[in-house]
């Protein structure tokens, strides 16, 4: 009898285990859920009116002043500037010259604008859903690159470049002041290994050290699985004032991008886009300061001034840029030690060409007189050319231009 009782009291203490294991556990899923949801409804503002755009997307036209820069406390009174005072001398120059028959290009849309437009005096806001805050690493990280995730032309260390495991093929200028740089770039879907590893395609304005201190404003087209929940290519933007630690986030996933175009959504799906031997299509996009306000404005093709970050975000950048970088970012999370077949670009080496190879051409910077100019002394950087390389050339159409890219794993990646 008493060797019962002995039994029933570890029974008893054994289910008291379970269950205070149970409750814990419970508690900090209930705790994690409110923290979701007290984030998406800090992101996700209340809507004039909500567009079903073909790929699952919910767009939101938010009114203007209502969108998630106004969180921040330095905006609080903050007068919307809804035009640059100044586009940079020389913008609509390229625009004359048209390109070979062979290698024209085709007008891009969003897949939004199939379901319907915002009204004037709101922006289009992407809605975050709860999968989209749960599939990062936590609430804080959500819609944060990771540290260190910067090409690094200047390190002559290998292993100091791809300890963050991300990968470039780039172009870049550096050793002068820039105000600005433009570039028009090719699109693609490119394949993506793994969920956790992205491709983009994107232009760097970078001011300050690589060490903690880094300003960065980005802006291109990417394909990352963990932040959107899919493999569609689509607009966006980033910044960071301190190295991608604590400021800075992509599209209007944080407060500091003030958003003034109703017309284009960041971080939405684009259409159409480029196939191997065949359609070719491109995005330009121009980022510039305002040498009167100060702010660092981006306009997307030749029609959409998109909005502006607030110069006060910065502190190397609330000046000028020490250097630009154009061109593609991988994430390579070496899985099973292998090199991920994750792609850049079209998922094509550079020498392949036009139709095949991915490309960023008629590339400038902003001077000091805010006149748009080809770079000088452009140079290229890669970590390993066998897995993405960068080819650049010139010509009368192109101005300067490069193609880059690569499949990532082959025979000579292994």
């Amino acid at each position: 009898m008493a060797n019962r009782g002995g039994l029933l009291m570890v029974f008893w203490l054994w289910c008291s285990v379970i269950s205070i294991a149970c409750a814990a556990r419970l508690g900090s899923e209930s705790r994690q859920k409110l923290e979701v949801q007290k984030h998406l409804n800090r992101l996700n503002k209340s809507p004039v009116k909500s567009i079903k755009s073909p790929d699952g997307d919910i767009i939101d036209c938010v009114h203007i002043s209502h969108q998630p820069a106004f969180d921040h406390p330095y905006l609080k009174d903050h007068k919307i500037q809804m035009r640059p005072n100044y586009h940079p001398e020389g913008l609509f120059d390229d625009n004359k010259a048209s390109a070979k028959p062979k290698e024209r290009t085709n007008p891009i849309n969003q897949l939004w604008h199939a379901n319907g437009k915002c009204p004037e005096g709101t922006i289009p806001v992407r809605r975050t859903k709860e999968d989209d805050v749960l599939r990062a690493s936590s609430v804080k990280r959500y819609g944060k690159k990771k540290h260190r995730s910067i090409p690094q032309p200047r390190s002559a260390d290998p292993d100091l470049t791809n300890e963050s495991g991300h990968q470039h093929a780039i172009a870049y200028v550096e050793g002068d002041k820039y105000y600005g740089a433009k570039a028009t770039i090719n699109v693609w879907e490119p394949k993506i290994q793994q969920s956790n590893e992205f491709s983009l395609s994107q232009l760097w304005i970078l001011g300050g050290s690589f060490g903690q201190d880094l300003n960065s404003i980005e802006a291109g087209w990417q394909v990352s699985p963990d932040l959107y929940g899919d493999n569609n290519t689509r607009l966006f933007t980033y910044w960071t004032s301190d190295a991608y630690q604590a400021t800075g986030c992509y599209n209007l996933l944080c407060s500091g991008f003030i958003q003034i175009n109703s017309e284009i959504a960041m971080g939405a799906s684009i259409s159409p886009v480029s196939s191997y031997r065949n359609s070719q299509y491109d995005i330009s996009i121009l980022i510039w300061k305002d040498p009167t306000e100060g702010h660092w404005w981006m306009q997307f093709g030749n029609d959409y001034v998109l909005g502006y970050w607030p110069s006060f975000l910065f502190s190397y950048l609330a000046d000028s840029a020490s250097m630009i970088e154009w061109g593609g970012e991988v994430v390579n999370s070496e899985a099973d030690g292998r090199h991920t077949s994750t792609q850049m670009g079209s998922g094509r080496f550079p020498e392949e060409g036009f139709g095949k190879a991915s490309y960023f051409r008629n590339v400038q910077v902003v001077d000091g007189s805010n006149n748009l100019k080809a770079p000088k002394g452009i140079g290229t950087f890669t970590e390993q050319s066998n897995c993405y390389d960068v080819q650049t050339g010139s010509n009368g159409d192109w101005g300067h231009y490069f193609y880059f890219g690569g499949p990532g794993k082959n025979p000579n990646c292994p």
